[in-house]
């Protein structure tokens, strides 16, 4: 069974140690086969050590959880609190809608969706995170709710959001979901023809 020992050097909070041992160990046991009560993962503290002929002491800094990061944005977005949903991102920061609709401002995402519906949330069933180099990859799906332009309800309407992370800001987000659907859906059934229910 793995036992994986990680060194760090002094500085991190107990949060980010607890962080770094799970995630370790997730990785290893996606590569060997061995379950998570015969796996070990643990912190060793080193006071100091040499690389490129420099000595260090403390380590460096802490980089917040991508799902928190996540749900604070989206959080922030549903509010339309946009001055506050704007520290998450990147100066490059670009996010793609279903229809292949790019955007690059949030300004635009919210004049975009006047057209669409009144009001829309999110009511999430589960987040997913992947690490590729610098990169986090957090995945957000469940279902949307809310009011078409119509008065009618937005209710179960499947979506999946993928955002890309670098150092903490959100560089991408990719969103999917079932809204033009439900929305021919909803438009068929209200010009459908009643049918004739005269005794005959």
């Amino acid at each position: 069974m793995p036992i994986i020992q990680v060194t760090l050097l002094p500085g991190y909070s107990a949060v980010a140690e607890q962080r770094v041992v799970q995630r370790v160990a997730d990785a290893i046991r996606s590569v060997i086969d061995a379950p998570a009560s015969g796996t070990t993962a643990f912190i060793h503290h080193a006071s100091t050590y040499m690389r490129d002929n420099r000595v260090f002491q403390g380590g460096g800094p802490e980089l917040a959880d991508g799902q928190e990061i996540v749900q604070s944005f989206l959080g922030q977005m549903q509010q339309r609190d946009l001055a506050s949903a704007k520290q998450w991102l990147t100066a490059d920061f670009e996010m793609t809608f279903p229809g292949g609709v790019v955007m690059h401002q949030l300004e635009e995402l919210v004049a975009w969706a006047k057209t669409r519906y009144t009001g829309v949330s999110k009511v999430y069933e589960r987040f997913d995170q992947s690490w590729q180099g610098d990169t986090t990859v957090v995945y957000c799906f469940g279902t949307l709710q809310g009011e078409w332009l119509d008065g009618s309800a937005i209710q179960g309407v499947r979506f999946i959001d993928r955002f890309e992370l670098i150092k903490g800001k959100i560089h991408r987000q990719d969103v999917w979901n079932d809204l033009a659907y439900a929305w021919s859906d909803q438009a068929s059934r209200i010009s459908a023809p009643v049918a004739d229910q005269t005794p005959g």
